[in-house]
C-alpha cells in the first residue's frame, strides 16, 4: 500500500521539472513512510510513496521493465493483488522472468502480456499508472470496487494524478476552487463516480481504466455491477456465500508485515475474524470505546447496543489477543486529532465525531500492525442498513441516506445554521434528484424479475455505487494517514456479483437482516452476536463532547474574519447558543449541523478554498 502522484505532459521536458513531482509526493508523505522516489523523462513523471507490505527489499518503485538496456514501461502502483502469485505462474509459463517476489512486478509483466485488460485478471484492491514507452501513452487504472483512489486533473496538454487530492493540490496549475455543483455534491453527501468535489479535479471511476496520448484520454469502463438471476436454493445459497466470503479471508491474510482485524462485535467483522481462524490463523483483534460509554449509552436510532462487550466476545470464542482502544472525550475533542481526520480527507464530512474516532482506533492500531482487515461493505451487500426494510426509505424517489437526514435536508440543515440564500443558490435538492435519475437509469435489470425485487435492486445499487464509495475513500485515506493499509474482504468481486444478486426473499430469509450471512455463520460465532442487530461505528455520548461543540461554534460565530460566515446564518446560530447547553450528543441532527459548520470553517482556512459559486 503507497501513495502515487505524477505528470504527463505532451508540451512540457518533464526531466526538468523532477521537483514539482517530488513535492506532490511529499504531500502524501504519511501513505508511504518506507521509501519514496521519482522516474521522470521527457513527457512523463511518475512519483512514489511506499508502504512496505510484500516483499519489502523487492517491490521499490518506479518500477521499471527493460529490455536490451531498454525501457519499456514504467510502474508506479498502490494495492495489493491478492491472486498474484497464480498470475505470476501464468505470466512464468509464457516466457516472463522474476527479479523479486513482489505483486508489483507481476502488474507490470501482466501490463507487458495482456496490456490495459491486465485488470480483468486481478483480484484485489488497486490504482496505478503505468507508461508505456513505446506506445507513448499512460495508462491510469482502478480496481472494481474503487477501494483505491485515484484522482486526476486534465491540463491544456496532458494530464496531473494522484492518490490524494492534495498531491495535486501541491501542482501549481491545480487551484483548489469548488464551484456550486461541487458544494451540492458535498453537502448532499453523495459520491457521484467520477466527481471529487473540487473544479478541475476527477477521480478515475471503479472499474475504469484511463488511457492518456497526446492529444486527449479515453475513459472505459470494464467492470461494472452485473444483473442476474439467481437460481440457487437457500442452502446452497447460505454454503456459496460462505465459500466465497471464505476464500476471500484466506486470501486477504498474506502478507509479510505484521496483520491485525478491526473488531467490532458487530456480525461483519465479527465473520472476518471466525473464518481467519478456520485457516488457522487468529490476528491480533482491536476495538474502539470510550470512557463510561457504558454508563452513559443510551439507546437511539441509530445504536441499539454498545459494542465493546460484543467484541470482548467474540475475541473470547475465536480465542484472539483482543486490545479494546478506549478513547477520551479530550481526545476525542483536541483540535489537532479534528485538523489531522479533515486533512487526511482534503474534505469536510458530516461525520467528523466518526471520523475522529476511527482516526485515533488507526493510529493506535499502527503501533502494532501495518495491516488492519475490516468488515466494510457487507450491509451493502446484504441489505443490513434500515434504508433496505423502511418502507418510507425504500420507495422515497430519493437516496435512502439523503432521505434520512446524512445530506443537507431540502430546506437546509435541521438547526438552519446554514444560510437559506446560499441553498437556494447551490440548489442542493435540485443537483441530487438529477444525480438520482441518473443512478437510477444504471441499475441493471434482470428479466422476469418482480416490481418489489426490482425496486430493492435498485436501493442496494445506489448503496453499492453512491454511498460506498464515501467510506471505501475515508477508511483509505484516514488509514493511510497514519501509514496503515486497510483489506476489506466483502470487496471480492466474486463474492460482491454473487451477494447482490441474492432476491430480498432470501436475504430477509426468516425475517432476519443478513440471512444468508448470518446462516453462513452459524457455529462460528456467539448466537447473541450472530443475532446482534446492525449497530454503525459508535460515538461517544459524553454531554461533555456536546459542550466543546458549543463552545467551538460560539467562537465561530463571534470571529468576523471566520472563512465560513459567508455561509452562515448568524442569527439561526446565535439562537441555537442562547439555549445555554451543550449541543446534543444522542440523535443525529443538531450534532451533525454543527460538526458540518465547524469543518467547512476549518476545510476552507486550510486549503484556501475559493467558493465559484
Amino acid at each position: 500500500m503507497c501513495g502515487v502522484a505524477g505528470w504527463i505532459d505532451f508540451e512540457r521536458d518533464l526531466t526538468e521539472h523532477g521537483s514539482t513531482v517530488r513535492t506532490m509526493v511529499a504531500a502524501m508523505a504519511n501513505r508511504g513512510p518506507d521509501a519514496e522516489a521519482v522516474w521522470a523523462d521527457r513527457r512523463v513523471a511518475l512519483g512514489f510513496r511506499r508502504l512496505a507490505v510484500i516483499d519489502p527489499p523487492g517491490g521499490r518503485q518506479p518500477m521499471t521493465a527493460e529490455r536490451d538496456g531498454t525501457v519499456r514501461a514504467v510502474l508506479a502502483y498502490n494495492g495489493e493483488i491478492y491472486n498474484f502469485r497464480a498470475l505470476r505462474g501464468q505470466l512464468a509459463a509464457r516466457g516472463h522472468t522474476f527479479r523479486t517476489s513482489s505483486d508489483t512486478e507481476v502488474v507490470l509483466a501482466a501490463y507487458l502480456e495482456w496490456g490495459e485488460h491486465c485488470v480483468d485478471r486481478f483480484d484485489g484492491m488497486f490504482a496505478f499508472a503505468v507508461w508505456d514507452t513505446g506506445r507513448q501513452e499512460l495508462l491510469l487504472a482502478r480496481d472494481r470496487l474503487g477501494v483505491k483512489p485515484l484522482y486526476y486533473a486534465p491540463t491544456r496538454r496532458g494530464l496531473l494524478f494522484g492518490s490524494e487530492v492534495k498531491a495535486l493540490l501541491a501542482h501549481p496549475l491545480v487551484d483548489s476552487a469548488v464551484d456550486s455543483e461541487g458544494l451540492a455534491e458535498l453537502l448532499s453527501y453523495l459520491a457521484t463516480p467520477g466527481h471529487a468535489i473540487y473544479s478541475g479535479i476527477r477521480q478515475v471511476p471503479a472499474g475504469h481504466v484511463l488511457t492518456v496520448r497526446d492529444g486527449g484520454f479515453r475513459e472505459r469502463a470494464y467492470w461494472s455491477l452485473p444483473g442476474r438471476a439467481h437460481t440457487d436454493d437457500w442452502p446452497t445459497t447460505v454454503e456459496t456465500v460462505r465459500g466465497l466470503l471464505s476464500d476471500s479471508v484466506a486470501s486477504h491474510l498474506v502478507a509479510d508485515v505484521p496483520l491485525c482485524t478491526l473488531l467490532s462485535g458487530g456480525l461483519d467483522s465479527s465473520a472476518i475474524v471466525a473464518l481467519a481462524a478456520r485457516h488457522g490463523q487468529r490476528p491480533r483483534t482491536f476495538a474502539v470505546d470510550f470512557e463510561g460509554h457504558a454508563e452513559r449509552f443510551r439507546q437511539d436510532f441509530w445504536h441499539h447496543s454498545p459494542d465493546a462487550p460484543h467484541a470482548a466476545e467474540v475475541a473470547a470464542f475465536v480465542g484472539t489477543d483482543h486490545e479494546p482502544v478506549v478513547l477520551r472525550t479530550e481526545d476525542l475533542a483536541d483540535p489537532v486529532v479534528g485538523h489531522a481526520a479533515m486533512t487526511a480527507q482534503d474534505l469536510p464530512r458530516p461525520t467528523p465525531d466518526m471520523d475522529r474516532s476511527l482516526y485515533l482506533l488507526l493510529r493506535a492500531v499502527r503501533q502494532h500492525s501495518t495491516v488492519a482487515l475490516m468488515g466494510e461493505v457487507a450491509d451493502e451487500l446484504f441489505g443490513g442498513y434500515r434504508s433496505f426494510s423502511d418502507e418510507n426509505l425504500v420507495d422515497s424517489g430519493n437516496f435512502p441516506w439523503v432521505t434520512m437526514g446524512f445530506g443537507v435536508a431540502p430546506h437546509g440543515m435541521s438547526t438552519g445554521l446554514l444560510d437559506r440564500s446560499l441553498l437556494e443558490k447551490v440548489d442542493v435538492p435540485g443537483y441530487s434528484a438529477d444525480r438520482y435519475a441518473e443512478a437510477v437509469r444504471e441499475v441493471p435489470e434482470v428479466p422476469g424479475e418482480d416490481a418489489r425485487e426490482a425496486l430493492l435492486r435498485r436501493v442496494g445499487y445506489l448503496h453499492m455505487t453512491r454511498w460506498l464509495p464515501l467510506l471505501l475513500t475515508r477508511n483509505d485515506h484516514l488509514s493511510m494517514s497514519v501509514g496503515l493499509e486497510v483489506r476489506v474482504p466483502y470487496c471480492d468481486h466474486r463474492l460482491v456479483e454473487y451477494a447482490f444478486n441474492i432476491p430480498w426473499r432470501l436475504k430477509r430469509y426468516g425475517g432476519e437482516e443478513k440471512s444468508p450471512l448470518r446462516a453462513a455463520l452459524a457455529g462460528l460465532l456467539p448466537e447473541r452476536v450472530l443475532r446482534r442487530p446492525k449497530s454503525p461505528f459508535p460515538i461517544t455520548q459524553d454531554p461533555g463532547y456536546g459542550q466543546v461543540l458549543r463552545d467551538r461554534l460560539a467562537e465561530l460565530v463571534a470571529d468576523p474574519h471566520s472563512p465560513v460566515r459567508p455561509l452562515l446564518d448568524v442569527p439561526a446560530a446565535r439562537r441555537l447558543l442562547a439555549e445555554g447547553r451543550p449541543v446534543r450528543t444522542t440523535g443525529w441532527g443538531e450534532r451533525r449541523d454543527v460538526e458540518m459548520v465547524l469543518q467547512l470553517d476549518a476545510w476552507l482556512r486550510h486549503y484556501h478554498v475559493r467558493l465559484a459559486l
